[in-house]
Formats: structure tokens, sequence, C-alpha cells
């Protein structure tokens, strides 16, 4: 998998995460230990932070393209999805300690050439592949892991389409479909 950065996994992980929980901990009056030092912290990123409550979604906000510094990604994305993440109220302190944060930090972005839907979708690899999907005004992503929900990649790029919001079936000259990879960082892996 193409990585953003040249991180070890586990280092990674035992940065990142702490530094997305004490960014919400912060909104919320509270404190959690975090190391900024790292100099890599300092490299631009794009990430996804993915909270969960109860294994359910709780918020999930994200960069899809490098443009500050992965530090600065990392908590503004962090209180985003605690706090201004349009389908959720924010965040509350008594969910804060049952929260399971999840980073997504992703690779560059794969822009595909394809004649048609058929040849776009030959292109994409299930469980692997996060995609944008572009037309006009309208655009939407889902990351990797979103493919655990799906049977197949014409019901993923429906619903993908539908999150732009789109028609299932919508198809036309135009469409733009960018392709990215994540390395993917839980707490409940790091435990």
């Amino acid at each position: 998998m193409k990585q953003a950065l040249n991180i070890a996994p586990t280092d990674a992980a035992r940065t990142l995460l702490p530094i997305a929980r004490a960014a919400i901990a912060t909104s919320l009056g509270k404190t959690h230990p975090a190391d900024e030092s790292a100099a890599w912290l300092r490299e631009q990123g794009a990430t996804f932070i993915t909270l969960n409550l109860q294994k359910k979604l709780r918020g999930c906000i994200g960069s899809l393209r490098a443009h500050r510094t992965l530090l600065d990604d990392i908590k503004a994305n962090a209180q985003a999805a605690a706090f201004r993440d349009p389908r959720f109220k924010p965040l509350t302190v008594d969910e804060y300690e049952s929260i399971e944060v999840e980073i997504s930090l992703l690779s560059a972005l794969n822009a595909l050439a394809f004649t048609d839907e058929t040849s776009a979708l030959a292109q994409l690899q299930p469980h692997v592949h996060g995609v944008i999907f572009e037309y006009g005004h309208h655009h939407s992503t889902f990351l990797p892991q979103v493919w655990d929900s799906f049977a197949d990649p014409v019901m993923f790029m429906a619903t993908l389409k539908q999150k732009a919001g789109l028609p299932p079936n919508f198809w036309e000259p135009g469409v733009e479909i960018h392709t990215y990879t994540v390395a993917k960082f839980t707490e409940s892996a790091l435990r």
C-alpha cells in the first residue's frame, strides 16, 4: 500500500491517535497526553478521522488532498468529526470516554482514465481503493473500509453517486473518478 508518509505503522498509530483524541478533549475542556514533537508531523498530509460509538458511526470528517501539515490536519479533522459532522449532534463529555478514534492516512490521489462506467468499475480494487466521484459540483467519497458494506462494485458506485446527490444510475461524459489508498489506525488495534 502506498502511504502518504514513510512512517512505521506502529509509530504512526502511537503518535497520531493520541493527537486526535487530545484535540477532541481540548474542545471539551479535558486533557489527554499527546506527543507532537515528531518532525514528520510537519509534512503535509491528508487524513480522515472516524469516530465510532458502540461500533456505530458517530462522526467522520477528512481531507482528500494534503493542504496543511499532518499535525494540523489531524487536529482539525478530529474536532470536525466530533463537533461539526452535520449528520450528528456535537459529541458530549459523556460520550468522549466511549468513542473509538480511527485515523485513515491517505495516499496521493490517482485519476482514473476510462471510457464508460464499466471501464471505470473494472479498475477499482475492492477493500483497497478509496474512491472519489466527481461531476460538476457533485462530489463524494468512500474510504476503502466502506467496501465492507457492499457486495459488488456496481452497488458501491451507485451508492457513491447517491451520496453525491445524483441518481444511482447516473453517468455522463465529464464524470471524474480518483482513487487512493489509506493506512488505517484504530485505538482498539493499538491496545
